[in-house]
């Protein structure tokens, strides 16, 4: 049911109709999907309230105690006649106008809602909307532009023919789901630049035909940037809270946000778009002579004394693990839960399917081996996707099968049991706990007969060069065993033995 408009709410002014409805889509950009490192299987959705709307030339607060407002320009799709089970081929019908919007969200409120976007993109004037109509009968949905300005800058530009869905999709698509009536407003995804904007700025969308008769124009969509002083009460919820992983993600960049250089971040490439540590070839032959033993030992002497993953098997003993992490977390099972996140294209998936040649896909499982936490088909994804192999702290399912596929693996053992039995996948690329041991993205993992063990990349070349010559005089050590030596002061070494070792190093 639509509503007729109060002429003295300027908020609507671009809209024939009070929206019933606002349907905001996750990714769609190719530029985007590339930037955030996923590209989805098929388009997924939130919702924005009708109170979020607001119309050209205002001013937008950012709410107090947050940092992370960002803007992001899209194509705004207004439905002119009801669409319910529409096919692609009629969609496009049902659509009326074409306009511009501005999508705004806070980072800083992201947490709490996981996915629902309401308290992050539904506050008040965060979905401006227009200036100005157009008529979606005289344009070609493939050949629409959307840009946007940041204070007269250029920041976001691109076209509805680099969209991974086209746009009559999320059309046909909601259609299926629910009645998308006149005056439902669907915000149909940003691409690429989108970033963090402060007090003080404007910033402008517009969307146009350029290739179209007289260059259509929807005209800027101009919003001013202001501060709320209107603090939030905690007695009533959570709080804005904000890490370097939410400041990457909401200026677009770790260079943009102001925050360090990961290690390596030139191979980024290599590690599936993600900014990440890359082990050089040099390291890994030196990696491929040191046990994990002695990699354990030498971090011990450097005060690092948890870095064992314990309890977890090789699935080939016989072969060696050398990679860098890529994390997986699960949270216990919870049928609610599971039925909003484990259906689909899900978190475990996605990371099955963009792990980077030379990464190990850690997966924190809490030590449950009453289900699998992977099978045979993701094991076949990540060994042609070039990963190192896979360590969980769970069980692997189809276990036989995940052996013969050749795919190196530690786990706690088989389960014949699907995921979801014990399981949620929840998060990825976060920290996280495997085996008893604390993994972080881009740590170097390394495993043998013996076991496994986390080094943080900014110790590695000293605890390789530690391992490597200590190996060398435990060798000296057991060659000297060897000839009849007794062990009291050769293991370890007195300073006569020690006085000896160097001796025979100088003349090697």
């Amino acid at each position: 049911m639509t509503h007729p408009l109060d002429p003295a709410d300027r908020r609507f002014a671009a809209l024939p109709v009070h929206p019933g409805k606002i349907i905001a889509v996750h990714l769609a950009y190719a530029s985007r999907a590339d930037q955030r490192g996923r590209r989805p299987a098929a388009p997924s959705y939130f919702l924005k309230p009708g109170s979020s709307v607001a119309g050209t030339g205002g001013t937008l607060e950012r709410p107090a105690g947050t940092e992370l407002l960002a803007f992001e320009g899209e194509i705004a799709l207004v439905i002119g006649t009801p669409a319910r089970h529409v096919s692609l081929a009629q969609a496009w019908d049902h659509v009326g106008w074409v306009t511009a919007a501005n999508d705004f969200g806070v980072y800083d409120l992201r947490s709490n809602d996981k996915g629902s976007n309401l308290r992050n993109k539904g506050v008040d004037g965060f979905t401006p909307l227009g200036p100005e109509l157009l008529d979606a009968r005289t344009l070609d949905p493939a050949a629409l532009r959307v840009r946007t300005w940041v204070d007269g800058e250029l920041a976001q530009e691109d076209t509805t023919d680099t969209l991974l869905f086209p746009l009559a999709q999320f059309v046909a698509d909601l259609s299926q789901h629910l009645t998308l009536e006149r005056g439902d407003v669907i915000l149909t995804g940003t691409p690429a630049g989108s970033s963090v904007v402060g007090p003080g700025t404007m910033v402008e969308v517009e969307v146009d035909a350029p290739t179209a008769p007289g260059a259509p124009t929807s005209g800027r969509l101009r919003t001013t940037i202001a501060q709320s002083h209107v603090p939030f009460d905690p007695a009533l919820g959570s709080l804005p809270a904000v890490d370097d992983t939410q400041r990457e993600e909401a200026w677009g960049s770790r260079e943009a946000a102001g925050l360090p250089p990961v290690v390596g971040e030139a191979d980024a490439a290599a590690a599936g778009g993600r900014e990440r540590f890359v082990l050089s070839p040099a390291q890994r032959e030196k990696l491929e002579a040191a046990p994990v033993a002695g990699l354990s030992a030498a971090l011990r002497k450097r005060g690092l004394h948890h870095c064992l993953l314990d309890g977890l098997r090789p699935m080939h003993p016989e072969r060696k693990l050398i990679g860098t992490a890529t994390t997986l977390r699960f949270v216990p099972a919870r049928e609610d839960l599971f039925t909003a996140h484990g259906g689909g294209f899900n978190t475990q998936k996605q990371v099955f399917d963009s792990v980077g040649e030379g990464e190990v896909i850690v997966i924190e499982a809490r030590g449950d081996a009453g289900a699998g936490t992977l099978g045979d088909i993701l094991a076949l994804r990540a060994l042609h996707r070039g990963a190192a192999g896979v360590v969980t702290d769970g069980a692997i399912r189809d276990y036989e099968a995940v052996a013969e596929i050749g795919l190196t693996a530690f786990s706690a053992g088989a389960h014949p049991s699907v995921l979801g039995r014990r399981h949620v996948p929840w998060d990825r690329d976060v920290a996280v706990a495997c085996g008893g041991a604390t993994v972080l993205p881009g740590d170097v993992i390394v495993g043998d007969s013996d076991g496994l063990v986390v080094i943080p990349p900014a110790v590695l070349d000293e605890i390789v060069e530690a391992t490597l010559e200590n190996e060398e005089r435990d060798e000296w050590i057991a060659a000297r065993i060897a000839e009849g030596e007794a062990i009291e002061g050769l293991f370890p070494m007195n300073e006569a033995w020690k006085a000896r070792y160097a001796a025979w190093r100088r003349e090697r």
